[in-house]
């Protein structure tokens, strides 16, 4: 037989509460749902090399905590943004591929990063669709379309309909989600 507070705590859970439920229990929370996900592998120069089922990564918030500093935690874990024009990769043109932080997944070539003066490193387009999670997102009274790796569900900004061709979309993100690779020379690759 259910208790009020067995359907109360049953519809947190289902809401998302109960991650906060579970830490004042002293449990350990567990960020994502474990499985496969197809993603695009990419080179440093931007070609696409192969279609893989990857593991989705899964971690606890403990796990994240030692892996990420407290910026990259409080932006891709916890879903925050960071102060426009301080992100290290807002003006940065070096030619290269733009990787997760989280979980080294590519998500954005330099070809299509373009200077939008909004103070946030943006893109035109994701460098596989495969590659990011887009979902709506409903905050501070506005709903905003929320760009998520697809491999380890990290936040990484938002999409917006006013970016430049050919996609006329603005995916603007954090650089605090973002680690850079730079492009190796053919002569590298041998």
């Amino acid at each position: 037989m259910y208790t009020i507070y067995g359907v109360i705590a049953s519809f947190a859970l289902f809401l998302g509460c109960g991650a906060d439920m579970a830490q004042q229990q002293g449990e350990s929370v567990t960020s994502g749902t474990p499985g496969k996900v197809t993603i695009i592998q990419i080179s440093s120069d931007g070609t696409k090399k192969e279609v893989v089922m990857a593991d989705k990564v899964v971690k606890t918030e403990e796990e994240w905590k030692k892996q990420l500093s407290d910026e990259q935690f409080y932006v891709a874990r916890q879903k925050g943004t960071e102060r426009a024009f301080t992100g290290k990769y807002d003006k940065h043109y070096e030619d290269g591929i733009y990787k997760c932080v989280a979980c080294g997944t590519s998500l954005f070539t330099s070809d299509t990063k373009f200077d939008s003066g909004t103070g946030w490193p943006s893109f035109y387009q994701p460098v596989a669709k495969e590659n990011v999670e887009e979902e709506s997102a409903s905050q501070f009274g506005m709903v905003r379309t929320e760009v998520l790796c697809k491999r380890c569900d990290s936040h990484l900004g938002h999409v917006f309909p006013d970016g430049p061709a050919p996609t006329g979309l603005r995916y603007c993100m954090n650089s605090a989600s973002l680690d850079f690779e730079p492009k190796k020379d053919a002569e590298e690759k041998k």
